[in-house]
């Protein structure tokens, strides 16, 4: 999804450059809104797992020439409704600091009066929950009466998998303000699912990889 739109456009748009994050600019259809109706199915969340979806926008002209300039600091978004727990949220947040100085900004200096802001929110939910137990063994018997006597018959069926855990969504989403005016400048989410109980994907891990795939080509829109 791309979108190309001046900073007065930007601002204009319903749900851009306000103090809310649950708004139709961020919950329209195709945004996956957390919670919403619009879940994946056990089979499509799996073809899903551990791969990264973003949507991004991006002011043009003189607003959007000020990306990647200059100092920005990394705050948690004012309006909340993500993680809360300090010590989650900051691994998230140094990603995204470390994504942002990749592409040319001074994230080391503090500039109360200026610069720029990157509001950030974490958002967590499981997705597919996960699958039932299964019996290990299963299976029926049938009798029957002839001439030649009686007999029985016995069908089983042995399941040894172990239920899947649950995929859980974690979405990151980033918020590019300029400090003096207030204009949003740049806007993006990133979403992944992971397993429940992966030892593969740890806070660092998840964090890492959508900071990453959110910036990766910044400041362009996708």
């Amino acid at each position: 999804m791309t979108l190309g739109l001046t900073g007065t456009a930007l601002l204009a748009q319903p749900g851009w450059g306000g103090a809310g994050w649950d708004r139709p600019g961020w919950d329209r259809p195709g945004w996956d809104r957390p919670g919403g109706p619009d879940r994946p199915s056990a089979s499509a969340g799996a073809g899903r797992e551990g791969k990264v979806e973003v949507a991004t926008f991006a002011a043009e002209g003189a607003d959007g020439a000020q990306l990647g300039k200059g100092a920005i600091a990394v705050i948690e978004a004012p309006a909340g409704g993500g993680l809360t727990e300090a010590r989650e949220l900051a691994t998230y947040e140094a990603a995204v600091i470390d994504a942002l100085a990749r592409y040319g900004y001074d994230t080391a200096t503090r500039d109360p009066a200026g610069g720029q802001l990157a509001e950030v929110r974490v958002l967590r939910r499981e997705a597919v929950p996960e699958e039932t137990p299964r019996k290990p063994v299963s299976g029926e018997m049938t009798m029957g009466v002839s001439n030649h006597g009686s007999m029985m018959g016995m069908a089983l069926n042995v399941d040894l998998t172990k239920p899947r855990k649950a995929l859980i969504s974690t979405r990151l989403e980033a918020r590019i303000k300029d400090r003096a005016s207030g204009k949003v400048l740049w806007e993006g989410r990133a979403d992944m699912l992971t397993r429940a109980g992966d030892a593969r994907w740890g806070d660092g891990q998840i964090a890492a990889r959508l900071a990453g795939a959110l910036f990766e080509r910044f400041p362009a829109p996708r």
